[in-house]
């Protein structure tokens, strides 16, 4: 009768060893072999003729062999099911010899192998966390940024005569030529779209008045400052840092102004950026222009208030792995086998993921933090309204429910929403248990932040 025995080999690390007698496996050997003895066509003899002593010669050790693995595989996973050890992915079989397996003198045999523990845990109280909410309070700046954003979206590009607004977009012809503005033979010639106001200020002024089919002759590092000299460079072939590039001179050839005529602030406007809100003056839309951005900037600090939770749980909550074997499986037990350098170089990354991956299960457990199916299909819905709404599908969502039914048959896409909305969950119930300070920060200082946190 096969048994498994349990030995601790290390922190986190038991080795479990199965034990498999010939009555475990012999008789489904026998069976199996009668099997192939029914259907194997051999030439020279008729199906279910064939000699038991030629299949067996044929066939007789891999059909062992497999016997015998699967009468190890089936202990090991039953022990596993009654036993129920909290371990990390699956077990790694230890150094075995399928050599031992002799089909001329069955006998007992011995598998080994070994498994990691997930280790026992406590979440560190979030009511001491010293966290921070950081405030973007809006600005009549901002406010002004995104009308004149919306504005230009909005509007319509018109063919001005002459350059006479930092705004114009210029489509022009680079041609490399000397200082007197001869073209050289053989030099850089390209076309392009530059804003008047990328140029330097004193070159803007030289452009303004200039209409179609001018031209005039510069330096290229006289011609753009030093935070669009970099890019204009790459446009035209060269290194962005590319000094002796930045020496030469250019012919500007003026192909074609183009000027976006802004949406005025009318209430047809407003009403095209807010449908719906039946907006009729110009006092309204900005108030409610700055709550929609007070609310996009406040959902920033949540995300921001989030990361700090996140690091907090991390570098608070004590816990100990089985590294040994966590590494070995990094490098036989994933799709992407890894040498013995990767997994060492990889596990400090990996080793946080399993530990937040522990922490979120935990206390999703521990707080009965659960979707369920009306959750998921409403969320959905909406998700798919968004969407085919602002593809102005019509009125007619009769189609809706047939479609929402076949997404909650997707397992990946029920899993991804899932995962997402279990999530929300999970730092809603944090933020609700610590009681950050309030720091009022500008929205680029907030985008800093954000920029340099790593998970």
């Amino acid at each position: 009768m096969a048994t498994v025995i349990r030995e601790n080999i290390g922190l986190l690390n038991d080795k479990l060893i199965v034990k498999i007698e010939k009555s475990d496996y012999l008789p489904a050997f026998e069976k199996k072999l009668k099997e192939y003895g029914k259907t194997a066509n051999i030439p020279g003899f008729r199906k279910g003729m064939v000699p038991a002593g030629m299949i067996k010669k044929l066939y007789g050790a891999s059909i062992f062999n497999d016997e015998v693995l699967k009468g190890v595989e089936k202990k090991l996973y039953e022990y596993l099911n009654e036993e129920k050890p909290e371990i990390f992915a699956q077990p790694l079989p230890l150094v075995n010899s399928v050599d031992m397996i002799d089909i001329n003198n069955p006998g007992d045999y011995e598998f080994g192998f070994e498994i990691g523990l997930k280790p026992d845990f406590e979440i560190p109280a979030l009511e001491s966390a010293m966290l921070t909410f950081h405030e973007v309070q809006v600005t009549n700046e901002m406010i002004d940024e995104e009308i004149n954003r919306m504005q230009i979206k909005a509007g319509e590009m018109t063919e001005p005569e002459v350059i006479d607004n930092p705004e114009t977009v210029l489509n022009v012809l680079f041609n490399e030529c000397d200082a007197e503005g001869n073209v050289l033979e053989g030099g850089i010639t390209r076309e392009n779209s530059v804003l008047l106001k990328y140029f330097s200020p004193a070159l803007q002024e030289k452009l303004k008045g200039l209409k179609k089919d001018d031209s005039i002759v510069f330096k290229m590092k006289d011609a753009f400052g030093a935070d669009k000299l970099g890019m204009m460079l790459s446009d035209l072939g060269f290194d962005a840092k590319d000094e002796q590039a930045a020496e030469k001179h250019f012919k500007l050839v003026i192909e074609k102004i183009g000027l976006v005529e802004k949406k005025g602030m009318t209430e047809a406007f407003f009403n095209e950026v807010f449908p719906g809100k039946d907006i009729k003056d110009e006092a309204t839309f900005r108030s409610t222009l700055e709550e929609e951005i007070q609310t996009y900037w406040n959902s920033r600090s949540q995300n921001q208030l989030h990361d700090q939770l996140y690091h907090y749980l991390i570098e608070n909550t004590r816990m100990d792995f089985p590294e040994s074997f966590l590494k070995k499986w990094l490098q036989t037990g994933t799709e992407k086998p890894k040498t013995a350098e990767e997994a060492e170089r990889d596990f400090p990354g990996f080793s946080n993921q399993l530990k937040w991956s522990l922490i979120t299960d935990k206390l999703i457990k521990d707080n009965k933090l659960e979707v369920n199916a009306e959750e998921l299909r409403n969320h959905m819905r909406v998700e798919v309204t968004r969407y085919f709404g602002n593809m102005n599908m019509g009125e007619d969502m009769s189609w809706l429910d047939s479609y929402l039914d076949r997404m909650m048959k997707d397992e990946k896409q029920v899993e991804s929403t899932y995962h997402r909305l279990v999530t929300e969950k999970l730092f809603k119930f944090l933020a609700d248990q610590v009681k950050p300070t309030k720091k009022q920060v500008s929205a680029d200082e907030l985008a800093a932040m954000e920029h340099h946190h790593e998970h």
